[in-house]
């Protein structure tokens, strides 16, 4: 048996919706696209939406719209992936990196009120896995070191305060106390990427809670003119008649959404819950039969505190163990037929954050993490069938 890592759930209502938008003649940035980011909004109860053609992009932006750049401090974990850092690097910042908490695929939220300065301007805490951060705690440091805030522009003196931009790429669906993700921080970026629980083939987008204190319509057209060359006017409302003459307001970015990636999304906002549903059962099943000596799992729900996962990742970890341990252990489970992957290599670890001076002995628990963690296959199409093959290959694989 063949068990790829994440393959998408594709099926016929997806192609249905995008045999409708190539049919209706519009294929780029249009009424699709509206139409999913209010599908998103309602999903994630949150104020507003706005999709891009990346979760990166959505970070970017929002950095840009906000003001950030050179001389600003953003602060980011070691753990996660490399988007969540180099959006920073993109708008002239600097990425101030903050460890985990000891066992913990998690920041250290005791950790964090000390790394916050009159520089600072922006917390990407992240989602890892798909469970939610403790974005309590994370507001409690903000507003514990909102007298040291210095505002660069009237966005940021809107806030007074240090700006909450969550890295969601795995977690749409998640909540808790709740309360969804896409409104648990200021401003939440969601990816749409081939391999997330939700897809358009690659697209993104953010999110904003009802407490911004900024103008909503303004926020939703810069994000507009962000994501399409500071153009005027969209591609859609040049076509009316007589309406051909736009402006470029500002020297801007190309990363909006097209109508054939919503159309994608439509079809899967349409299924998701069931998509979550499949997910937890996968979990649930797993979790029972991982009840072993020298094996912990990523805890996806739980009652106390309060918090539900989307269930993205089934990150495994080795008591004990080390990086040649963990790397046979994938390789013999590939020779089994399992793909499975490792989530993830602290940023540390990378050629481009070294060259930034960052060095992984300054991280040890996320190096600890890192160091016997593998990700089992956990995908909305995996048969209980395919599953049971799964688990049948690690009991294999960790008697030797």
């Amino acid at each position: 048996m063949k068990i790829p890592f994440s393959p998408p759930d594709m099926g016929e209502d997806e192609i249905r919706e995008v045999t409708a938008a190539l049919q209706s003649g519009w294929i780029t940035t249009g009424p699709r696209t509206k139409k999913f980011e209010n599908m998103i909004t309602e999903f994630c109860m949150s104020k507003r939406s706005a999709c891009f053609d990346s979760c990166t992009s959505a970070l970017e932006m929002t950095l840009r719209i906000l003001g950030v750049g050179e001389g600003d401090e953003v602060i980011v974990p070691a753990y996660t992936y490399t988007a969540s850092a180099s959006v920073i690097c993109h708008v002239g910042a600097k990425p101030v990196m903050i460890d985990c908490a000891k066992n913990s695929i998690q920041m250290d939220y005791d950790r964090l009120p000390d790394l916050i300065n009159e520089r600072t301007k922006v917390i990407i805490p992240v989602d890892v896995g798909g469970v939610p951060c403790d974005y309590e705690k994370i507001y409690d440091a903000v507003f514990a070191k909102k007298s040291l805030f210095v505002p660069a522009n009237e966005k940021q003196e809107s806030f007074g305060r240090v700006v909450v931009m969550a890295d969601g790429a795995h977690s749409l669906g998640a909540s808790r106390n709740q309360h969804y993700t896409g409104s648990l921080a200021d401003f939440t970026a969601f990816s749409f990427h081939a391999v997330k629980n939700l897809t358009t083939g690659e697209g993104g987008a953010i999110t904003w809670n009802r407490a911004v204190p900024l103008n909503d319509e303004e926020l939703y057209e810069q994000y507009m003119l962000y994501s399409l060359h500071g153009q005027s006017k969209d591609a859609l409302s040049k076509t009316q008649l007589g309406a051909w003459e736009y402006d470029i307001v500002g020297p801007y970015y190309k990363c909006n959404m097209t109508d054939i990636a919503a159309a994608i999304g439509i079809a899967q906002m349409k299924r998701y819950p069931a998509i979550l549903k499949r997910r937890k059962k996968l979990i649930e099943y797993y979790n029972r039969e991982l009840k072993m000596p020298g094996v912990s799992v990523l805890k996806h729900y739980s009652d106390e505190p309060r918090f539900s996962s989307s269930g993205h990742l089934y990150m495994v970890k080795f008591s004990g163990r080390d990086e040649n341990y963990r790397n046979s252990f994938i390789e013999k489970m590939a020779n089994l037929g399992v793909a499975t992957n490792v989530h993830y290599k602290p940023l540390p670890m990378h050629t481009a954050y070294k060259k930034l001076g960052f060095d992984i002995k300054d991280f040890p628990n996320a190096f600890e993490m890192y160091s016997n963690e593998m990700t089992l296959p956990l995908y909305s199409k995996l048969t209980d069938e395919e599953a049971a093959y799964v688990i049948d290959c690690f009991k294999k694989c960790i008697k030797y």
